[in-house]
């Protein structure tokens, strides 16, 4: 939902262009009209998407008048679209050929015009937003041809076979290949039906390695990778009109994750959730192309398995998949999994969470619950917007009862505009003794636009063989925070040398020493690195992109960082960021739901938490379980500042809100002489979560 600030201006109501200019065809004797030869910028009236576009459109829709003769046969429209989220027709005469690809990508797409469409004189082509569709998306579109050939010929001037092999072993390696003009654009292509292909605009995968193509003649880039873990190699080819050759183009595993597995608990298909572009058996082949090893079939409501379409594919080998589910109800979307193909569906039209999860435990077999996009609208319900959650302390405004054991922090097909939104609600949460495992996830139902894997959680289990994994095993790993969340990066993070994401770390000594690593490809960067206590960043370090190991090019930054033992238990988290990738062969997606015009992409990679047992209780004892203690022990306020005087600002908080809960004000004249005498960790924590009380105030005020 948006939230900043209307424009009032009024923009054009119509942009109209005429011309007839004509150019030579390049081969075949056909004939190219170009009736547009650049971008334009359209809008319909209401608030600026995004910042980057200038404030003033060129227009509302575009419209070009052009004269023709009657086509006996296809021909062909191939135009350039940028920025494309909400549905626009290409009419012509009135009628439509078709819609513009919903992809944010910059691409290169073509329309077939079929016999008897174009009139004797004067003709219109026509693009603008489908009027059903109210919310203001800024495009770009122009670079529009008129080609007498139809869309197969104009297509296949050249032909091109690209072959993915992996440089240790020389087989070849299910792969992504990306096609990319001279001008930047992603280039369709013709790839005629191929069962071991999945075919988009600029975009081929190929689960054998090997993939044929047709292609117009001009000069473009070709990439090949196989996601997150692996190299990316490039190679610029010219072609002319006649030509057929062929490419060898080799990548190697780059990132180590011995002895973990790559899984994508986000996966759809529009085969069995009836939106986005992928059916079953293409995402067969993106999952093989992106290297997930253990990926969920979460379509919407029913239990999917991938098992029997893997094998009939010969692709079972490359992953083990897991039949889930995701949940989809009015007050949130809730994955959840291993689930028994002949097992009941979860009730998602129940709108009371004790009784959703409690007939979501029901389900045969299943363990894991996550709470999916938590930050996002559907049904009317925003799960942790300020209207229904504190983010400060996790408390549920409405006394749900929250029973998941693992939420989303990263989406890579729903991001968020503040990138670290969610890590700073998860931590909130097991502040608030809340067991939840960080979940990074793709939410892919597309091939191309938002797709497979992007976004990724690393279970520490067996990984040996992709299609023998223990499914039970990484469950139970998974349950157990012993995770790291990948989204174009990796974080480990250990406490004196022995203990990982989701363990209970002794502190014998005064300091406790920590050490992370941040991995990641050749083509992904990080640029900062920080350490969090109990959701408090204690430590960072600028990450110096010159300074990359030559011998470990992966290892993007490594350090050791000392602290001084806390005073109570704490959990300790990593975090690394770098700069989005604006490249097609694997760019950084916007915010599907922006809180601002302004937008700064990111690439991410957190560790799971490890928590530091200072008491010696041998259990992991949250801020929220400290705070309860203190406030039952204080019958004044100025009591329970002096108790907390040891404690952090995390606890602090929590007492805070509990004091509040108790019915007791926080009236500023009442609280801010006792307050200023106490330390700075118990006033942050106060003033915290009095701004978030506030900003509940607000959001239910609205």
């Amino acid at each position: 939902m948006q939230q900043y600030q209307q424009v009032s201006w009024a923009i054009p109501v119509i942009l109209s262009i005429t011309t007839t200019l004509i150019a030579p065809g390049a081969c075949d004797g056909a004939e190219h009209r170009v009736l547009k030869d650049s971008l334009l910028h359209l809008r319909i009236p209401g608030p600026q998407e995004w910042s980057e576009f200038p404030e003033r459109p060129d227009g509302a829709f575009l419209e070009i008048k052009f004269s023709a003769n009657p086509n006996a046969s296809v021909q062909t429209f191939r135009l350039r679209q940028q920025d494309v989220k909400q549905p626009w027709r290409v009419l012509l005469n009135g009628k439509e050929l078709g819609r513009l690809k919903i992809d944010e990508n910059d691409m290169i797409a073509y329309f077939p015009v079929p016999a008897n469409t174009l009139l004797a004189g004067d003709n219109i082509l026509r693009i603008a937003q489908d009027d059903r569709s109210k919310s203001p998306d800024d495009i770009r579109v122009g670079e529009i041809v008129l080609d007498s050939r139809p869309p197969q010929l104009a297509l296949t001037e050249a032909s091109i076979e690209v072959d993915v092999r992996d440089a240790e072993t020389n087989d070849r390696i299910p792969a992504r290949i990306t096609i990319q003009s001279e001008l930047g654009a992603l280039q369709t292509v013709d790839a005629q039906a191929q069962d071991h292909l999945a075919v988009r605009p600029g975009l081929v995968y190929t689960s054998t390695g090997r993939a044929k193509f047709g292609i117009p003649e001009g000069r473009y880039r070709i990439f090949a990778g196989r996601g997150f873990e692996y190299s990316l190699a490039s190679t610029t080819i010219d072609v002319a009109a006649g030509d057929s050759m062929s490419r060898t183009m080799e990548i190697r595993r780059e990132v180590p994750t011995a002895g973990y597995v790559a899984c994508d608990t986000h996966v759809h298909t529009l085969t069995n959730s009836g939106h986005g572009d992928a059916t079953i058996e293409e995402r067969m082949i993106t999952l093989a192309g992106e290297g997930i090893e253990l990926p969920i079939a979460t379509d919407h409501n029913v239990h999917i398995d991938y098992e029997p379409i893997a094998r009939r594919m010969n692709l079972r080998r490359h992953f083990t998949p897991v039949i889930g589910n995701e949940v989809t109800t009015t007050v949130g979307h809730f994955n959840v999994f291993p689930a028994s193909p002949e097992a009941r569906a979860p009730n998602a039209r129940l709108t009371d969470w004790r009784l959703i999860f409690d007939d979501i435990y029901r389900t045969p077999r299943v363990k894991a619950v996550i709470l999916n996009h938590a930050r996002d609208l559907h049904g009317g319900t925003r799960p942790f917007g300020p209207k229904l959650h504190n983010a400060i302390v996790g408390e549920n405004l409405e006394g749900w009862t929250f029973r998941a054991n693992a939420m989303e922090v990263v989406n890579s097909s729903a991001t968020q505009t503040d990138v670290m939104q969610l890590f700073h609600d998860w931590m909130a949460m097991l502040n608030r003794g809340q067991v939840l495992t960080p979940v990074g996830s793709s939410d892919s139902h597309d091939v191309g636009r938002h797709f497979v894997g992007q976004g990724r959680t690393y279970i520490r289990t067996p990984d040996h063989d992709p299609g023998t994994i223990d499914v039970d095993g990484a469950v139970n790993s998974f349950l157990q925070g012993r995770v790291m969340v990948s989204y174009g990066l990796l974080v480990e993070l250990t406490v004196d040398g022995r203990y990982g994401s989701g363990e209970l770390a002794t502190v014998p000594n005064e300091t406790v020493r920590t050490t992370v690593r941040v991995l990641g490809p050749h083509w992904v960067q990080a640029h900062h690195v920080a350490l969090y206590a109990n959701g408090k960043k204690v430590r960072e370090q600028p990450i110096d992109t010159e300074q990359i190991n030559a011998t470990q090019p992966a290892v993007k930054w490594s350090g050791e960082w000392d602290l001084p033992r806390p005073s109570h238990d704490v959990h300790l988290v990593a975090i690394a960021t770098g700069p989005g990738i604006s490249e097609p062969f694997w760019k950084t997606a916007k915010p599907y739901q922006p809180t601002s015009a302004d937008w700064q992409p990111h690439v991410i990679g957190c560790s799971g938490a490890v928590w530091l047992d200072v008491d010696g209780d041998g259990r992991k004892t949250p801020a929220f379980d400290y705070a309860q203690r203190l406030a039952s022990q204080s019958h004044d306020l100025p009591t329970l500042l002096e108790r907390l005087g040891s404690y952090d600002e995390a606890v602090a908080a929590q007492a805070a809100n509990l004091w509040h809960r108790a019915g007791k004000s926080l009236a500023k004249s009442e609280i801010n002489e006792p307050l200023n005498r106490a330390t700075s960790a118990v006033r942050a924590g106060f003033q915290a979560y009095f701004e978030a009380w506030q900003e509940t105030e607000r959001a239910r005020a609205q």
